[in-house]
């Protein structure tokens, strides 16, 4: 079997997430690992077990290179995706897919242009439960939805001493929280519901106004701590927390809440959807669980199970029932169907998986949210 040769940009806590998920299909090849200078790359490359290291200017020359995995900072997403659709190489690309709203929109036309396969890594859509949802709503047993309320929270950035280089609007944009975390659950909420959020009303608040900066780089989740001398105390002008209230087109309401600054919510999307018919609950730290509530029977506990699941969500278990799945095995089905894409050649016409059009969606949304915190006013999508 000829293996799909593929490059992954950037080796922060998501770039080697990619490369594992990806390694676990056996029709692709982790061939090439890109960082900002070569050094780097090599050391890198060397811990990871990836043959080829190089900066990202020499990978677009590469023609073994089929496909290409934008792992970097969000300011960069735009450019490198630029670069990699215009040499004629697939792309799968992290959240967000740019940091300004006319960039996505450039990137969906070149990527339509081109038909080269296209994604946006919002692999929280592939855990089973989520897909069952999705399945059990189409088949009308959620019924009509009555309202939606959804959270993400998290604990990382509870410190004033965390820091990343998501607190720097240069590198992440405008949003945080909303734009990083909140960018999943707004799209989950419209997948599953299959409804179109159409205004929204936000409120932001900033807990840490100033941070400490380490005057040395700190990995995304890695745990380090550094002494005080090690630090610089700097002004941050992003949302540590965001509330939104959110109508839809079918008439309803619903709301969101998003916070990297919860104590003891490691890394916790919740998201409950009230239907005339039941009333459906599911949660990424117990992603193997589904709670489906019921006015006039008896409440249900769905457990991960393949016997018990719709064939379309049933093609997301790997393993049988009882024997649990979670966060890394979202990537790897999310690949698996991007990859089908890219053994055809080219983007399918209604692709499975999220794409760049799907990117600018959320993207559209995080503007307008930061649009109408800014205003305190409700703001059309």
């Amino acid at each position: 079997m000829e293996k799909i040769k593929v490059a992954v940009v950037g080796t922060g806590f998501i770039g080697p997430a990619h490369i594992e998920a990806l390694r676990r299909n056996p029709n692709i090849e982790v061939a090439t690992l890109c960082e900002v200078n070569e050094e780097l790359a090599k050391e890198k490359a060397a811990l990871l077990g990836i043959e080829k290291a190089m900066v990202f200017e020499d990978m677009l020359k590469d023609e073994e290179i089929k496909v290409v995995h934008i792992c970097t900072p969000n300011f960069l997403h735009y450019s490198q995706s630029k670069a990699v659709l215009e040499a004629g190489k697939h792309v799968v690309c992290e959240k967000p897919l740019a940091t300004k709203i006319e960039e996505a929109e450039e990137l969906v036309a070149l990527a339509e242009k081109t038909g080269l396969v296209n994604a946006v890594h919002f692999n929280l859509r592939y855990y089973p439960m989520v897909r069952q949802m999705k399945t059990m709503r189409e088949s009308g047993e959620l019924g009509d939805i009555y309202s939606i309320m959804g959270s993400y929270l998290q604990d990382w950035l509870f410190l004033q001493t965390d820091y990343n280089w998501r607190l720097e609007p240069d590198k992440s944009g405008d949003s945080r929280a909303i734009a990083d975390i909140g960018s999943h659950l707004l799209d989950l909420t419209e997948y599953v519901t299959g409804l179109k959020i159409t205004e929204v009303m936000a409120d932001f608040s900033t807990v840490h106004k100033t941070r400490l900066k380490p005057l040395k780089a700190i990995e995304t989740y890695s745990g380090k701590s550094l002494a005080p001398s090690d630090y610089e105390e700097v002004p941050i002008n992003t949302e540590d927390h965001a509330t939104v209230m959110l109508r839809f087109d079918n008439g309803n309401k619903g709301s969101v809440t998003v916070s990297q600054v919860n104590a003891g919510r490691k890394n916790r999307l919740n998201i409950e959807i009230a239907g005339s018919k039941a009333n459906f609950e599911w949660c990424s730290e117990k992603p193997n669980e589904m709670w489906i509530g019921k006015r006039e029977t008896a409440n249900q506990h769905l457990m991960k199970d393949p016997s018990l699941f719709n064939a379309e969500a049933g093609k997301l278990i790997g393993f049988p029932g009882g024997h649990n799945e979670g966060f890394p095995d979202t990537s790897k089905q999310m690949f698996k169907e991007v990859y089908a894409a890219v053994v055809e050649g080219k983007q399918p016409e209604k692709p499975s998986y999220p794409t760049f059009a799907d990117g600018h969606r959320e993207l559209l949304i995080c503007e307008r949210i930061i649009e109408s915190h800014k205003k305190q006013a409700w703001v059309k999508i």
